[in-house]
């Protein structure tokens, strides 16, 4: 079982609180007992009953936070697209299978946390796989990071990863009905794919082709909101988010380039953006020798980039908050590299490095709506944190190799991770 039933204090540290303009602070101490955070105090003496453990000079941190996660693919490279709804039906077939694809999942999950992701939130996943690794993993049984899950999203036919990741409903009552589905297995969201992406995009220059007409995402939205769920969806067209803003949608994955009037939809709704450049990166950036994708893909690539970009850019001006995710498990976008997404929100989006940090942490834990339980180093809070050599604050890569993962309280000394190195040496390009 990964459950902490020690109590110790770390102390000799640098503490990076989370908050929005959180500064280095020295002569802390900070106290654990089992899963919390039971105490912040100064380092003059260690309080009775504590086990001393020295970090000598280095920087504590809250652990960060995934908003865009698919646990069932690695984001290795291919050179030729694989067939997701062949691979998953292959996978849920039988208990054996199925037995597998859990396996899968939690060991992507592990990896996750061992490089310093302490929470993802998933959105579109195989089945019930999501909420049995979140299951498993709030009861000690696994090593992972705490999961808000989704499970199975829903889609339309020949719509965004529709029957793979997400179910296939051709009418508005069927949209509500697969959300009725879904909940039964009592996720924390759900996820819908109102557009289509690069990958499906049959001309250049229109990607995100509205594929989930407003009446299903209507249907959808409001059966959730009745369960008391929040809905997110895969937008990658102004179109399209105009359609999710006007129809429900609480959150904005990826996005598009806005206008006025999306703004003001941003601003009635109270949603708010997930941003996830890195996917986004080897479509646009990459020689397509290297991306393996068409020029039809390219371009598109360089239409969503830009657009998920634009987006961020003018949510962040009018005061409305932006998340952060990874997409985790599209080509070359690993299980471990969310510290790459604050590099790229800091390269693209014009914020500085401690705000990157606290999108990450506190404000990602607000938007997944579970900021009271981890987010921050704050007393009475999860024991959620990561230790690394250098300031993150002077340089993001900082977090690319961790001293200690602490999850929950239980302790991870030296976390490694076995990494991809033609991914890492293609995406170094560009940091």
């Amino acid at each position: 079982m990964y459950k902490n039933e020690k109590r110790y204090a770390l102390t000799n540290c640098v503490l990076l609180d989370g908050t929005e303009h959180m500064m280095p602070q020295t002569g802390k101490t900070v106290y654990i007992s089992g899963s919390r955070i039971v105490d912040i105090g100064d380092e003059s003496q260690i309080a009775a009953g504590y086990e001393r453990v020295d970090l000598n000079g280095k920087y504590l941190l809250p652990g960060l936070i995934n908003l865009h996660v698919h646990l069932p693919a690695s984001g290795k490279p291919r050179k030729k697209p694989s067939d997701p709804k062949k691979l998953v039906k292959l996978i849920t077939t039988n208990r054996v299978t199925r037995s597998f694809g859990v396996k899968l999942c939690e060991g992507y999950a592990r990896t996750e946390l061992l490089s310093g992701v302490t929470t993802i939130r998933t959105v579109g996943g195989v089945a019930d796989f999501d909420t049995i690794i979140r299951d498993q993993a709030a009861e000690g049984e696994i090593l992972s990071p705490r999961v808000v899950a989704s499970n199975m999203a829903v889609s339309v036919p020949g719509g965004h990863m529709a029957g793979s990741l997400a179910y296939e409903a051709r009418t508005p009552e069927e949209a509500a009905a697969y959300v009725t589905t879904i909940a039964a297995e009592k996720p924390d969201l759900i996820k819908l794919m109102i557009t289509g992406g690069v990958m499906d995009a049959e001309v250049v220059g229109e990607p995100g082709v509205l594929r989930m007409q407003p009446e299903l995402v209507k249907a959808a939205c409001d059966r959730a909101h009745e369960l008391g769920m929040k809905v997110a969806a895969h937008v990658e067209s102004p179109e399209g988010v105009r359609v999710a803003l006007e129809n429900g949608v609480d959150s904005i994955e990826h996005g598009a380039k806005p206008d006025e009037e999306i703004m003001r939809l941003f601003r009635e709704r109270g949603a708010f953006q997930v941003s996830t450049i890195s996917p986004a990166v080897p479509y646009a950036l990459f020689d397509r020798s290297i991306s393996h994708a068409t020029y039809e893909q390219q371009e598109n690539g360089k239409v969503v980039f830009d657009g998920i970009v634009a987006l961020a850019k003018a949510c962040l001006a009018a005061g409305i908050p932006v998340g952060l995710g990874t997409d985790t498990g599209c080509p070359f976008i690993t299980h471990y590299d969310m510290w790459r997404e604050l590099c790229y929100f800091v390269k693209f989006c014009d914020v500085t490095p401690d705000f990157a940090l606290y999108s990450a942490t506190l404000l990602n834990a607000r938007l997944a709506g579970i900021d009271h339980l981890t987010g921050s180093v704050e007393k009475g809070k999860a024991a959620d944190l990561i230790v690394c050599e250098k300031n993150p604050l002077e340089d993001l890569t900082a977090l690319r190799k961790l001293d200690m993962v602490i999850k929950d309280g239980w302790r991870i000394d030296r976390p490694a991770v076995k990494k991809m190195p033609q991914v890492e040496r293609e995406l170094d390009k560009f940091l």
